[in-house]
């Protein structure tokens, strides 16, 4: 009877734990999913514009519907592309208040996908889209022209923000490596910082928050006339 007793609750123990697997792999605790790819390459950060949760891109025409997922607490946002920027997705600050931890400004394991049934990651460009940082060559501008040459061409295109990283003066980017120097104009106020790349993101040149206060007019997180030259 004891060894009959013990079989019953080996069985038992072992019913147990199959029924927790099977729960843990329905809520996703399990890592059985097959990672899914990202439209979008690198950090995600905000405009701090206003309105509701709403983006900007350079590589999805206005209109495009997108979803941002935070991989880090599982939080998304929905958004609609309402217009331009220097960044593959940048959102606006009611849709980075849907999805960020607390104290961060960006998200850097991030999921983006695209809710319209448009090309898929790696495709064709849409119509109307800009150039994606990192299309270019690095040290290329605008129509062909040097940087800080006659045309006054800027190597990026699209409004600049910021990542309210600490620290001083410094970009990433998705276009130049780490260590490029670049000098960034605010073509409103005629202000000019220098910052070295430190490192990647989704944005052709994004500030951290010492170069953005160097160049920045007050109350404005968004630098839309600008210039970006390349310093050799």
């Amino acid at each position: 009877m004891k060894v009959q007793r013990k079989h019953v609750l080996a069985a038992g123990v072992a019913a147990v734990a199959t029924a927790v697997v099977a729960v843990g792999t329905g809520f996703g605790f399990a890592d059985t999913a097959t990672a899914r790819p990202s439209a979008c390459q690198g950090s995600v950060t905000f405009s701090a514009e206003g309105g509701v949760p709403a983006a900007t891109s350079d590589r999805f025409p206005v209109g495009t519907r997108l979803r941002v997922t935070n991989l880090d607490n599982g939080k998304a946002a929905t958004v609609t592309v309402t217009g331009p920027s220097g960044s593959c997705v940048l959102l606006n600050a009611a849709a980075m208040d849907l999805v960020r931890e607390p104290g961060k400004n960006v998200i850097r394991r991030n999921l983006v996908e695209r809710l319209d049934g448009g090309a898929q990651p790696g495709g064709a460009a849409q119509p109307g889209s800009q150039i994606r940082p990192g299309s270019a060559q690095p040290g290329a501008t605008a129509g062909g022209a040097q940087p800080g040459g006659a045309a006054g061409a800027s190597v990026c295109a699209g409004s600049i923000t910021f990542s309210a990283e600490g620290g001083a003066p410094a970009a990433t980017s998705g276009q130049f490596p780490v260590g490029t120097r670049l000098r960034v104009t605010n073509l409103d106020n005629g202000k000019a910082v220098t910052v070295t790349v430190t490192g990647p993101s989704g944005s052709c040149v994004l500030l951290n928050a010492a170069a953005m206060d160097a160049i920045r007019e007050p109350g404005k997180n968004l630098v839309r006339r600008n210039m970006v030259e390349l310093l050799r």
